[in-house]
């Protein structure tokens, strides 16, 4: 409630007996002794602090409401001349703020409350503006309030509201800031913290059922318990946002609230960084095999044109048909510096990102293979799972899936993008793998050209375009791949042990075997093969990626082909005589002429040996048995020489 008022202002309000003119409300305060502003007074000759010097521009004096009549005071209590209690409050709650704390809330006022304000100061300009131009301030106040329709109290006291302020910092102080109903039923804090117990869970309960678990609580602890409104005003009034989100629906929605990361890809060129990853399409398919389910699309995209560059379908997320994917970029574009990967297992698999660095899957031995990345010099960078804040083709997928999955031509194949979102024609048939495969290629092709793309780098080119121009760029240089490197993208990779005793390989129920893996009975090796065509042999390298050499199949044959076994025979005598040649060029003295080289020893005297051994007589009793010379048992050692050898140049049936 204002206290205080100028002489000018006491006019204008016309109170009951009180002059209604400055001139004479003066001549009044004269003989009733209230002040003489000519002169200064000292706070003993104005014990009652009934007036006191203006602060502010004009000075002046302000008169206490004390000095007024009873018919005064009521009349400019009844008819509210003086600012209403809410305003009067909030200009003391205004009054204790700095100028800085006030340009803090005021920016957080609703446009309506800043255009009132906007008003008012508009108003004091044009008072000012006729002060400055010579017009006094009590007579410029009355004229602008006529003119603007309003009261000239109300353009004093946001004179009042602005005392003591410099001209540029007026706005905040003449904006309303009413401060409302700040009493609040009470509750016991025990009855809070369990009320957050209940509310704060991740199954997300409502309020309802939670206020009233928390009343059944309170009436046996005897709790003060306000209104569930007045709990839900607390909630928003007192838990984070943040917190209710994490606790309510858990950290995945938390993330969603902290914005991504802008990155610029603008710093690359065409082929210099590329991303990967899969998706199930919504389309249901019929495999060769006569299966049906929905295809997994491996795909790689270019980081600075966003465009497609190659992909691959197969029924799950698998290496081959990650790796497959990746040597068709390879093949048909050049070697990327980098690539992101999902770190799935299926993408963090060692074949592929051996020995790359970060890698958080699967244990880390130093048997382990050099992956293909790695080989070619391809930087691995692995991103979160599940996260398409990480990866652009996320957004590719958004989109072609989105026209692909829905197009005519898998009208009744189309599953909906969740078991809620089914269409009614679901599972009314499967699109062929050929005729998937086919479309595919349509919408991609199409994605890729589809000019008008609003990107940063792209500026209304298509993808396509985008590609093509950093590519001729001079400064762009790409790597090539060599005929040599096929054998990493085209060919699957296998740790296997070779033989301890023949160096023969073991893969998928088939035998593969070549000369030179004799060089390495019982190692580890690793080897490279088409899946799709086992029988064409194995690429065979060592564990540290160096390549040993071509072994092709060694066909599982019957025990009873003979012609297959005739074959192993041929080729094992083969195999034989080549070894007979490989020890004759590593001997180079025979046994013969080593003995010529041995010094001659003495005969000794033959012995007389008595016959100890007696051939056996049947039949004709009369024969007598002739006794046993040693000319004969020489000849039947020479036979039984002879007999073993040509055994052993004969195949035996454990030999087949």
């Amino acid at each position: 409630m204002k206290e205080w008022f100028t002489a000018a202002e006491l006019a204008e309000l016309a109170l009951p007996g009180m002059p209604t003119n400055r001139t004479a409300f003066n001549r009044l305060t004269q003989r009733g002794g209230w002040s003489h502003p000519d002169r200064e007074w000292s706070e003993t000759e104005n014990p009652l602090g009934i007036w006191r010097k203006r602060v502010g521009r004009g000075g002046g004096v302000e008169y206490h409401l004390s000095l007024l009549p009873s018919q005064a005071q009521a009349k400019l209590l009844v008819d509210a001349k003086i600012a209403e209690p809410a305003a009067a409050s909030s200009a003391v709650t205004k009054a204790a703020l700095g100028v800085q704390q006030m340009w803090e809330w005021f920016e957080k006022q609703p446009d309506k409350a800043k255009g009132k304000a906007a008003t008012r100061l508009s108003v004091l300009d044009m008072v000012e503006a006729m002060v400055r131009n010579g017009q006094k301030k009590e007579i410029a106040v009355a004229l602008i309030a006529v003119n603007q329709g309003i009261a000239g109290s109300s353009i004093w006291g946001w004179y009042g509201r602005v005392q003591g302020q410099d001209r540029p910092h007026w706005l905040p102080f003449l904006a309303d800031r009413y401060v409302g109903r700040t009493r609040e039923a009470e509750i016991s804090p025990d009855a809070w913290e369990a009320f957050k117990g209940f509310y704060l869970r991740l199954e997300a309960p409502t309020l309802t059922r939670c206020y009233r678990d928390l009343e059944k609580l309170a009436r046996e602890n005897g709790w003060s318990v306000p209104s569930e409104k007045t709990l839900a005003r607390k909630i928003e009034r007192e838990i984070a946002a943040p917190v209710l989100v994490l606790t309510r629906e858990g950290p995945d929605a938390l993330k969603r609230m902290y914005p991504p990361m802008e990155r610029d890809r603008s710093c690359f060129h065409a082929l210099e960084a590329i991303n990967g990853d899969g998706h199930k399409w919504d389309v249901f398919v019929l495999w060769p095999d006569g299966s049906v389910g929905r295809p997994m699309m491996v795909t790689f995209q270019d980081l600075y044109s966003n465009k497609i560059l190659s992909w691959r379908v197969d029924k799950s997320e698998n290496r081959e048909s990650i790796r497959l994917a990746l040597g068709d970029v390879v093949e048909q574009f050049g070697i990327p510096d980098h690539i992101w990967f999902d770190n799935t297992r299926a993408f963090a698999n060692k074949a592929l990102t051996g020995g790359a660095s970060h890698r958080y899957r699967f244990k880390t031995r130093d048997e382990d293979p050099i992956g293909i990345c790695e080989q070619m010099g391809i930087n691995v960078h692995f991103t979160l799972p599940y996260s398409g804040q990480s990866k652009p083709v996320e957004r590719a997928f958004r989109d072609v899936a989105h026209d692909m999955a829905k197009a005519p031509d898998f009208a009744g194949a189309y599953t909906g993008h969740s078991p809620d979102n089914k269409p009614a024609n679901y599972g009314e048939r499967a699109i062929p793998l050929d005729d998937f495969l086919k479309v595919a290629a349509r919408e991609i092709a199409e994605w890729n050209a589809r000019p008008g793309r609003r990107t940063k780098i792209a500026g209304g080119r298509s993808f396509d375009q985008v590609f093509e121009d950093s590519l001729t760029q001079a400064a762009t240089l790409i790597r090539r791949a060599t005929p040599e490197m096929a054998r990493l993208w085209l060919l699957a990779a296998e740790g296997i042990s070779a033989h301890s005793d023949d160096g023969s390989l073991r893969l998928l129920e088939n035998r593969f075997w070549g000369e030179w893996l004799q060089e390495h009975r019982g190692e580890k090796l690793i080897v490279r093969f088409d899946p799709q065509n086992v029988l064409d042999g194995l690429h065979v390298y060592d564990l540290a990626g160096k390549y040993l050499g071509h072994a092709p199949v060694l066909e599982a044959s019957g025990f009873a082909d003979v012609n297959a076994a005739r074959e192993h025979a041929r080729q094992r005598n083969a195999f034989l005589k080549a070894t007979k040649a490989m020890v004759a060029a590593e001997r180079s003295m025979s046994a013969l002429e080593l003995a010529a080289l041995l010094p001659e020893a003495e005969a000794p005297e033959a012995a007389h040996i008595n016959p100890t051994v007696i051939h056996a007589s049947f039949g004709n009793t009369a024969l007598a048995a002739a006794p046993t010379t040693a000319r004969h048992q020489e000849q039947e050692r020479f036979l039984d020489s002879f007999g073993k050898a040509v055994l052993r140049l004969v195949p035996t049936d454990s030999d087949l």
